[in-house]
């Protein structure tokens, strides 16, 4: 029993398997429909034995073409039903101009067009379903005569009933595409505004060095002692065309700055500031052990600051997604390479790796400046982000999409 739930369960989350099982079923339906019509039908009409199992089988065999093409199946049935009723007679106590299991076949026929044909396919297939129901009926007995009517009202419901569904089916389906849409929409939206962040982040990065070289160069003259005018007039060239460069920098990613906040003056975070971030996770209660391999002062700013803050964002989610859970960091800095590595164990609410933007702003720090990021679960019900970023000015990726 258990092992027929999971193959039912495994069957619904295929819908190739799943069209193959219900083509299967219409398959062994209308083979049984046809072993019923097939022996019966002398007992309905007067047909010759050579002519059964053709007439049976366009009682019953058009149900195959249910899922495939409906309209044509019931235009079949249809056709048959209306050849059978004026063409062959049928025999003394027969109540019906054809077979019950032509009607069986039929019906499933008009609801499945319903549901799927074109909308003017599906008037046509009701306005003839009812007249042909209406006038064969009508000339046959008359106990069936005398509802010979009830079959097209029979007909219009089940007709409305099929475009209920298909009303509903295709309503679901709108709904589901847009939530799609809407959940792509939102994943851009996130990566755009992490990207904002990112190109603030640097500006906030390049003004405040751009803002020293200015310093520098305008205070030179006065700390160094016998400078000659040729070298104070370069030092005020380095001054003038710093502050140039510094203010087209602020004109360019100004426009970041829509959101009303103000630029950070002061340093942004460093490769050096990542120690004192693991300790203060500490301090909070986080239950984080770290090893730091490599000198992190050597690492250039801007990868310092993707750094940072993918270290400040693994931390918030582990403490959000798996409170109380053992912490593993490691940073190991060489030649040309920056590793990192964040592993936390389960916790009361083990990570699951939808943290919403967190995983996508920090690997879209790591893309800006040419690294590297994967963010995924372990085995063992925990989750580890890791990370590489270049460790030399030159491996820098200019990170132009942000401009």
């Amino acid at each position: 029993m258990a092992r027929t739930m999971r193959m039912l369960a495994r069957t619904a989350r295929d819908p190739k398997r799943m069209r193959l099982w219900f083509d299967v079923f219409i398959g062994v339906v209308a083979a049984i429909m046809f072993s019923v019509a097939w022996p019966t039908l002398h007992l309905t009409h007067q047909v010759p034995a050579a002519a059964q199992p053709f007439i049976a089988g366009l009682a019953a065999l058009p149900l195959v073409l249910i899922r495939v093409n409906p309209a044509l199946g019931w235009a079949i049935s249809a056709g048959s039903a209306l050849l059978i009723a004026l063409a062959i007679p049928h025999q003394p106590g027969n109540d019906l101009p054809f077979q019950v299991v032509h009607i069986l076949v039929f019906f499933p026929l008009l609801f499945a067009v319903a549901v799927r044909a074109h909308v003017q396919i599906v008037l046509v297939a009701w306005v003839s379903s009812a007249l042909l129901f209406a006038t064969t009926m009508a000339g046959a007995d008359a106990s069936v005569a005398s509802s010979a009517f009830g079959w097209p009202i029979a007909m219009t419901g089940l007709v409305l009933f099929g475009l209920l569904v298909r009303w509903l089916v295709l309503s679901r389906r709108a709904l589901v595409e847009q939530e799609e849409v809407s959940e792509l929409e939102r994943a851009r939206r996130t990566v755009l505004e992490e990207k904002a962040r990112i190109a603030r982040d640097l500006h906030d990065v390049v003004a405040h060095h751009m803002s020293m070289v200015v310093v520098q160069a305008q205070t030179a003259p006065y700390r160094i002692a016998d400078v000659s005018p040729a070298a104070r007039a370069e030092f005020e060239s380095i001054g003038a065309s710093a502050r140039d460069a510094l203010n087209e920098v602020r004109s360019m990613l100004g426009v970041l700055r829509s959101d009303g906040q103000l630029p950070d003056h002061a340093p942004q975070p460093a490769a050096a500031d990542v120690l004192p971030l693991l300790e203060g996770a500490r301090r909070a209660g986080v239950p984080i052990d770290w090893t730091v391999e490599g000198p992190l002062h050597t690492v250039p700013d801007t990868v310092g600051l993707a750094l940072y803050r993918i270290v400040q964002e693994s931390l918030s989610n582990a403490s959000r997604h798996a409170p109380h859970a053992a912490v593993q960091a490691s940073v190991a800095v060489d030649e040309h390479f920056v590793n990192l590595r964040v592993v936390n164990a389960p916790g009361e609410s083990p990570a699951d790796g939808t943290s919403g933007t967190g995983i996508a702003g920090m690997r879209a720090r790591a893309e800006s400046i040419g690294g590297t990021l994967t963010a995924q679960p372990r085995p063992d019900g925990g989750f580890e982000v890791s990370a590489r970023l270049p460790s030399t000015p030159s491996a820098i990726t200019t990170p132009r999409a942000l401009l």
